[in-house]
C-alpha cells in the first residue's frame, strides 16, 4: 500500500490495543483511530468528496484534525492545510490557487472559512469535538507513491504563497527517517502543542510518531506549564516544539523538576535556530536533552537532525537524515569542499514533488538532484551542518557580511535577554547597520550601552550592533517562530543606543 495512512492501518493490525492518540482526557487506540478515520471517510464521501479532490483544511491542532486529515489522504484526495487565523482574503488565494472543491473548518471562529465557502459555493464541514463518526469501514484508496497528499503553502515572504506538493512517499519517508534518527520504538509517546497545519507538527511529529507505532499526545493551545504537566502526567518520552516554546517552558512557573520527567528523554526542536544557552538551561532544569534539526516545508520538514549517537557540536543542526544528502554550493552551483560557506542543497525522498502549478518556480529551486534551500550554511568533514543564515537575512555592513544568527547566539548568552532578533536597517553611510531588537526577561532592565560593551568583548567590531531597541514581545508566526518581517524597521533605525520601548507590527 502506497497510501501514507498505511501507518495507522499497520498499527491497528500489529498493536490494536496500543494507545495512538490523546487529547486532554480523550484517547484512541490504534484500532479505534483506524475506525475513526474510516468514519470520517464515510462522512466526507457523503459530502461529495472523492479521489483527486483538494480539500481546504482550516482546523486547529485537535484529535479531529488527525482523523479528518488522514481520512482525506485515505480517500486519495489532497489536504490543503492552512492557518485557522487566515483571513477570507488569504483563504480565497488558497482556494483559487489549489482549486479546492470543499472545506473543513472549526466550530469556533469560523467566520472567515464560512464566508470563503459561501463565496466559492463549496461544501463546508465545521468540525468540533466528537464530530467524527467512531465507526466506519473501507480501505484506503490505491495511490501512487508520487501522488499529492498535501499542499503546504509557504510563508509568502517573496510574493504570493506557493503550494509545496508533498507526496504520500514524502510523508512516510519523513517519518521513517526521523524515527531512525531518534531511535524510536512503539513504547515512545510524543507530545506537542505545535499547529498540525504546519509541516513541523504535521509531518515531522505526527508521521514520526506513527512510523514508530507510538502515541501522539496533543495540547490544543500552547501553555508552557501545561505542556510540562502533560509530559509528567502521561509520562511522555518526547516533546516537540519551536525555540520560543522551549524558552517559555524554561521560564514556566511550575514546581515540576527532572524527577517528575524521568521518561522524557527527547526534546525535539525545529522551525528556527535553537539558542544553545536555552538548550543547556532546559537540560539543567528538566533533565531532557534538547536536540534540534533542520528542514523546510519543501523538504517535508526534515533534512538533518542532531542524533544522540553522534557528538553534539556547538550550533550545528546535525547531519543528514537517513536517505538524505546535503551539499554546500557556490554561486555557480558547484559543490564546495568541507568548511566552505554557500547555499545549502538537499536531495532525498523528503524533497517535494513541485510547487503547485508553478513550473518556473520549481525549476528555479532545482539543480540536478538538488533542491536549493536559499539558506547559507557550511558543513564539516563529518557531515555536520551549520546554518549560517537565510540569504535574504544577510546584512552587508560597509562591505562586511554579517550573519544575524551568529550575533543572536551570542546575545542569548546575556542573562537579562529573553528573546532577540538581529536585523539590518538602512544606513546612508554603510548601506546597512546592524540592529538588535531585544525582549528582556521579566523585571530586567537592560542598558544598551552596557549590552554593547558586553558584545564588544565577544564579537568582532563589525559584527556588533550599533542600534538597540527594547520590545515587550517579539512578533511570532503561528508556530511561535520569531517573524523578523513583523518588526517596524523604520522605528528601529531611529532608536540608536537609546533604551526605547516599541511595539511590534504584525
Amino acid at each position: 500500500m502506497n497510501n501514507a495512512v498505511r501507518l495507522i492501518w499497520e498499527g491497528a493490525e500489529k498493536r490494536p490495543d496500543a494507545l495512538a492518540l490523546r487529547e486532554d482526557d480523550r484517547c484512541w487506540t490504534y484500532a479505534e483511530l483506524r475506525c475513526g478515520v474510516q468514519g470520517a471517510m464515510e462522512q466526507l464521501r457523503e459530502r461529495g468528496i472523492a479521489a483527486g479532490d483538494r480539500v481546504l483544511v482550516v482546523v486547529p491542532t485537535s484529535a479531529e484534525f488527525v482523523l479528518a486529515y488522514h481520512a482525506i489522504l485515505a480517500m486519495g484526495a489532497t489536504a490543503v492545510t492552512v492557518n485557522p487565523l487566515c483571513t477570507s482574503r488569504e483563504l480565497a488565494h488558497f482556494v483559487e490557487d489549489a482549486g479546492c472543491s470543499a472545506a473543513l473548518g472549526w466550530h469556533e471562529d469560523a467566520a472567515a472559512v464560512r464566508a470563503t465557502a459561501t463565496d466559492f459555493g463549496m461544501d463546508l464541514w465545521l468540525l468540533e469535538p466528537g464530530a467524527v463518526a467512531t465507526t466506519g469501514g473501507g480501505r484506503p484508496a490505491e495511490v501512487d507513491a508520487d501522488d499529492a497528499a498535501v499542499l503546504l503553502y509557504t510563508s509568502g515572504t517573496t510574493g504570493a504563497p506557493k503550494g509545496a506538493v508533498l507526496t504520500h512517499d514524502n510523508l512516510v519517508a519523513c517519518g521513517a527517517a526521523l524515527n531512525e534518527a531518534l531511535d524510536l520504538s512503539p513504547e515512545d509517546s510524543m507530545g506537542t502543542a505545535l499547529p498540525l497545519f504546519h509541516v513541523f507538527g504535521q509531518a515531522a511529529v505526527m508521521f514520526t510518531a506513527y512510523a514508530a507505532g507510538g502515541c501522539l499526545s496533543l495540547q490544543r493551545r500552547f501553555d508552557a506549564a501545561g505542556l510540562l504537566q502533560m509530559a509528567a502526567d502521561q509520562q511522555l518520552t518526547g516533546i516537540a516544539g519551536v525555540p520560543t516554546m522551549w524558552n517559555a517552558m524554561l521560564h514556566a512557573e511550575t514546581d515540576l523538576t527532572a524527577a517528575d520527567l524521568v521518561r522524557l528523554r527527547l526534546a525535539c526542536s525545529g522551525g528556527a535556530a535553537l539558542p544553545l544557552e536555552v538548550a543547556k538551561a532546559f537540560k539543567d532544569r528538566f533533565g531532557a536533552v534538547v536536540l534540534d534539526g533542520y528542514g523546510l516545508s519543501e523538504t517535508t520538514g526534515a533534512a538533518t537532525f542532531n542524533s544522540l549517537a553522534n557528538p553534539r557540536k556547538e550550533m550545528s543542526v546535525g547531519r543528514a537524515l537517513p536517505g538524505c544528502r546535503l551539499a554546500i554550493l557556490d554561486e555557480d552551483r558547484r559543490e564546495l569542499a568541507p568548511g566552505g560557506t554557500g547555499e545549502v542543497a538537499i536531495s532525498g525522498p523528503v524533497v517535494m514533488r513541485e510547487y503547485w502549478d508553478r513550473p518556473d518556480a520549481t525549476a528555479a529551486v532545482r539543480e540536478g538532484e538538488w533542491f536549493l534551500t536559499g539558506d547559507i550554511g557550511r558543513m564539516d568533514e563529518d557531515g555536520d551542518l551549520w546554518i549560517v543564515d537565510r540569504k535574504k537575512d544577510l546584512i552587508i555592513r560597509g562591505g562586511y557580511n554579517v550573519y544575524p544568527r551568529e550575533v543572536e547566539e551570542v546575545l542569548y548568552g546575556y542573562p537579562d535577554i529573553r528573546e532577540v532578533a538581529v536585523v539590518g536597517v538602512p544606513d546612508d553611510r554603510l548601506g546597512e547597520e546592524i540592529a538588535a531588537v531585544v525582549s528582556p526577561q521579566p523585571g530586567a532592565d537592560i542598558d544598551p550601552g552596557e549590552l554593547r560593551a558586553w558584545l564588544e568583548e565577544r564579537l568582532a567590531a563589525y559584527k556588533v550592533p550599533r542600534v538597540y531597541q527594547l520590545i515587550d514581545e517579539l512578533p511570532k508566526g503561528p508556530t511561535g517562530k520569531i517573524l523578523k518581517r513583523g518588526l517596524d524597521r523604520e522605528s528601529i533605525s531611529t532608536a540608536g543606543d537609546r533604551p526605547s520601548r516599541a511595539t511590534s507590527s504584525h
